[in-house]
């Protein structure tokens, strides 16, 4: 778990970076992403310190919604001509960044969902080695 709270952490100051220092304006997407992602590591750095983990489940959940709008937005992006400009601000279509071609800003925020969903899947639990 303590893996998935420094990916948390990392994917929430990464996209504070790329608003607040490289003023990149953040789209309608790419809030709910935030939404999703902010929380999480709060919640997983709480439970992190207190060791506590019967939040998995919870956090879970946010991952996967989280992954879920980050392969919307991701699609959005690949496939432009849908007409997706999701906000009066910025476009939903439009790449900040492009390395290597495909990597964009919501495919860097799935991976990060992703891995942490991963990382907490395999994280061990203690109610499920309990005797009954």
């Amino acid at each position: 778990m303590e893996f998935a709270t420094i990916v948390a952490i990392g994917a929430t100051f990464g996209s504070l970076y790329f608003s607040e220092v490289r003023d990149f304006l953040p789209c309608e997407f790419c809030w709910y992403q935030r939404i999703a992602m902010y929380p999480l590591a709060l919640i997983l750095l709480i439970a992190t310190i207190r060791r506590d983990r019967k939040i998995i489940p919870y956090a879970l959940t946010l991952s996967t919604i989280g992954a879920g709008i980050s392969v919307y937005h991701y699609q959005l992006q690949l496939f432009p001509e849908q007409g997706s400009s999701c906000g009066l601000d910025a476009s939903c279509a439009y790449k900040w960044i492009e390395v290597f071609g495909f990597i964009t800003i919501p495919l860097l925020a799935l991976g990060s969902f992703l891995l942490i969903s991963m990382l907490l899947v395999i994280t061990p639990r203690p109610w499920k080695d309990a005797p009954r």
